[in-house]
């Protein structure tokens, strides 16, 4: 198993969820927030009482996904967000030592299911 982390722009994020659905991938988790880097797109950059450097207001996307499906994961991620311009996000994918269901205690990739 994988856990994919893609950092988004926040108005692609129905559409890429609504693309993951269609393929099967429901489970996912979404955080709002806000980052620098040197990708930052310049035209949105902004400043805040909370964070005083120069940012952009992000989605980060996890999803929990079996080796098979993280190609067409991060296929969608990709094509769906990508606009062509700087800040459009990035993708991690980090293996997953184990998974435990909280519910029953079920383990491994079925959980997913």
């Amino acid at each position: 198993m994988k856990l994919i982390k893609a950092y988004i722009r926040p108005l692609l994020l129905e559409e890429i969820y609504t693309e993951l659905r269609l393929k099967g991938f429901s489970g996912i988790t979404v955080f709002k927030g806000e980052g620098a880097g040197q990708y930052s797109d310049p035209n949105h950059l902004h400043g805040s009482l909370d964070f005083p450097a120069m940012h952009s207001q992000v989605v980060k996307i996890e999803i929990a996904a079996p080796e098979s499906g993280v190609a067409t994961i991060i296929d969608i991620i990709q094509q769906t967000a990508s606009t062509g311009s700087r800040g459009d996000g990035i993708i991690f994918v980090f293996p997953i030592e184990q998974a435990v269901r909280i519910r029953d205690g079920g383990e491994g990739s079925e959980i997913l299911q």
